[in-house]
């Protein structure tokens, strides 16, 4: 007779191993049995982990790019010993784990941050994302921007000079025809022809005529020359080379970096300041590559990343082992804006005093905007005004003074409240009114 129970007992024990052995093995599975969205992988990746790390190469971390399958073969360790990493680093080390503590001391002992908020199926995305990245992208590279029609428009000093050697011939035929009007009229002269006559009477018919047309050419000369000597040192359009291709289109408009990250004191100091290789560092000791979508016209995103290489050249730094020379070499930035010797200029008054007067003024999101240009729009940086007496004085005419700028309120309280009786409370009060127009405020 068939033993019903025997049977069942051994259907049951099979299946209880079978169901052991299948998660024994999940447990130390690697990266390929770990189901996962990789797209959202990507997008925990890029919020989380990428500030440290990369896919491909050392960062303050090591290279993540298939990590789950190198620890299962070069230490035997599985996806479950890289969640707990994940989870929390510190408690793993704590635990007297052997590999973790190695990993720790490896990397300089910089301590990762525990992730306890991520649930275990993120990261599980987080690492089939980094065993199956995407393709990478089809490079973007723009086309070389076709030639500009030839610009046939005369330059004003050809103009100047075309006009003054018109003026020097017509002076030269007024004198010798002039010779030859006297020659004609002395008695017995050698011209005495009834041709010479002719030309005599001619000419004392259409001199005034000659006269007003050279009187016209002497005055768009001198017209000419006063417009050159007043354009001295004014140099809107002015966008020299750089020693390093910095675009500021990148930087403050698609990355949205305050100008004042850079600029520091240009809150607390007369000048804005030129950032040191170091600010640039903050950033650039983590991003070693171009990878943005926004590519300019003829740029790639390999120029961009060898630009990149020229900030660490003269930092001293070596990024395939994040490691600092000290042989630096000080970028030479080329200055765009500079106030000449006798004009005084402070930033702060502007940006902290006036600041949101002068947005309102100018319709502008940010000050800076407002001498600069869009600055957040240009790839590089040229000189967007023409920063005259004339220009600056306008712009006094028409800003309102901020009576309501809470950082300067208490400081201006009592002129305020003079302005206030003196033209009224209601009554629109521009920088004009509180000396924006004297001639010591900007000259000494």
């Amino acid at each position: 007779m068939v033993n019903w129970e025997k049977i069942k007992l051994k259907h049951y024990a099979a299946l209880f191993f079978i169901v052991a052995f299948s998660w024994m093995n999940a447990q130390d599975a690697p990266a390929d049995a770990v189901s996962g969205d990789a797209a959202n992988g990507e997008a925990l990746f890029n919020q989380h982990c990428a500030a440290c790390h990369k896919l491909d190469s050392k960062l303050i971390g090591p290279a993540l790019g298939g990590v789950a399958e190198r620890l299962q073969d070069e230490q035997g360790l599985g996806v479950d010993w890289l969640r707990k990493w994940i989870k929390n680093n510190e408690e793993l080390r704590a635990s007297g784990d052997e590999y973790a503590n190695q990993v720790f001391e490896e990397y300089n002992e910089v301590v990762m941050l525990p992730f306890e908020q991520l649930s275990d199926q993120e990261i599980d995305d987080i690492i089939y994302f980094t065993s199956n990245p995407p393709a990478p992208k089809e490079e973007k590279k723009a086309a070389a921007p076709a030639t500009s029609a030839t610009d046939n428009s005369l330059p004003l000093g050809a103009l100047l000079i075309g006009f003054a050697v018109l003026a020097s011939l017509l002076v030269w035929i007024l004198f010798r025809v002039n010779t030859l009007v006297n020659l004609t009229k002395q008695e017995g002269g050698a011209l005495e022809t009834e041709q010479a006559e002719s030309f005599a009477e001619t000419f004392e018919k259409y001199k005034n005529v000659a006269y007003a047309g050279m009187g016209l050419i002497t005055l768009l000369v001198l017209y000419g020359a006063w417009q050159f000597m007043i354009g001295i040192g004014v140099d809107k359009g002015y966008q020299p080379e750089q020693p390093i291709y910095f675009s500021h289109k990148i930087h403050a408009g698609e990355q949205g970096i305050d100008c004042q990250y850079c600029h520091s004191s240009a809150k607390y100091g007369k000048v804005s300041g030129i950032p040191s290789t170091n600010v640039c560092m903050n950033c650039h000791y983590q991003i070693q590559e171009y990878t943005g979508d926004y590519i300019e016209e003829g740029k790639s995103a390999e120029f961009y990343t060898e630009e990149i290489q020229k900030i660490y050249a003269s930092a001293g730094f070596d990024p395939s082992n994040l490691t600092y020379s000290g042989e630096e070499d000080p970028i030479e930035w080329v200055r765009i804006h500079n106030m000449p010797d006798f004009v005084y200029f402070n930033h702060a008054q502007h940006v902290v005093a006036g600041g949101e007067a002068i947005k309102s003024a100018k319709g502008v999101e940010q000050v800076c905007f407002a001498c600069h240009g869009q600055v957040d729009e240009m790839d590089e940086v040229k000189m967007a005004n023409d920063f005259t007496m004339g220009w600056c004085i306008e712009c006094h005419r028409e800003t309102k003074v901020d009576m309501e700028n809470e950082y300067n309120k208490e400081y201006y309280a009592q002129l305020h409240e003079k302005l206030k009786k003196q033209y009224g409370s209601e009554a629109e009060i521009t920088v004009d009114a509180i000396g924006g127009l004297e001639c010591g405020k900007c000259h000494y």
